[in-house]
């Protein structure tokens, strides 16, 4: 009998650090789920334990936003049921991280129960970008990209949890990535959420103001956290006939650029 020589295959690495919970998003889930892949990549990197809950829902911000506080708190506790079981809770976006950290708590005065179980989830929410700078002080090591890139610093991530200076010191490690800073690059792009249905021909203005401040940089690459925010520049960018690539920071983050860009190719809606 021939004695088998072969190497021994390297068990699989298996991460063993903090349980989070990915709150995906409703536009990563159905406009952009290339997000939500970066963002399963970039965690399990950095050595979490990745787990995607079928039974979430949408963070309730529109319904809250509108005055629905009714509808608001039902949505509110049943993400607070699934959710409130992990160490952290992750969202690729500012607005729904402070949706959830910042309005939950206030949604349940008056109902110390409720209000408890919203403020224990309210403390472990974070936005990725900030989680992997801030909480896990993560040794990120993107691959490179020759471009040139803008960032637009969306309101929910700059106003609500001090989102700045992380994601620049992140994209700095990209090898080949020059990064221009826009005159403006922290006004608002006009989306808003529902800001840009109740005033459409104010949205117009204020996206025009920020393309118009894009185009200056002369940058090829547009990056931001929030895809909201992402998907409206990148509309006004293609009725202006501009060629600007428009990406979520951790698609290049994470190395996942050969996907089309946001506005372009099939790939939204795909997920």
């Amino acid at each position: 009998m021939t004695e088998d020589t072969s190497p021994t295959p390297a068990p699989a690495v298996v991460p063993s650090g903090p349980r989070v919970g990915l709150f995906a998003t409703c536009l990563v889930d159905l406009m952009r789920p290339s997000v939500g892949f970066a963002t399963v990549k970039l965690l399990t990197d950095a050595g979490c334990v990745v787990e995607v809950p079928q039974a979430q829902t949408c963070c309730g911000q529109p319904a809250y936003n509108s005055g629905d506080s009714t509808d608001a708190r039902d949505i509110a506790k049943n993400v607070i049921a699934v959710f409130e079981g992990f160490d952290y809770v992750v969202a690729p976006s500012g607005s729904c991280a402070g949706m959830i950290s910042h309005h939950y708590p206030r949604l349940f005065e008056g109902d110390a129960a409720w209000k408890a179980r919203a403020e224990a989830l309210a403390g472990k929410t974070h936005e990725l970008i900030s989680f992997l700078a801030d909480v896990l002080k993560a040794d990120v090591a993107p691959p490179d990209l020759a471009a040139t890139a803008t960032y637009h610093d969306s309101c929910s991530g700059l106003r609500e949890l001090g989102i700045k200076t992380q994601p620049r010191a992140l994209l700095d490690k990209v090898g080949g990535l020059k990064l221009v800073e826009g005159a403006i690059p922290e006004t608002c792009c006009g989306f808003g959420g529902l800001f840009c249905v109740k005033y459409p021909d104010i949205s117009e203005k204020m996206v025009d103001a920020k393309t118009d401040d894009i185009l200056k940089t002369e940058a090829d690459l547009l990056l931001a956290g929030d895809l909201g925010c992402l998907m409206n520049m990148a509309g006004r960018l293609k009725r202006r006939g501009s060629d600007v690539q428009v990406r979520h920071i951790a698609e290049v983050l994470a190395g996942m650029t050969d996907t089309p860009a946001i506005g372009e190719g099939e790939e939204e809606g795909t997920g």
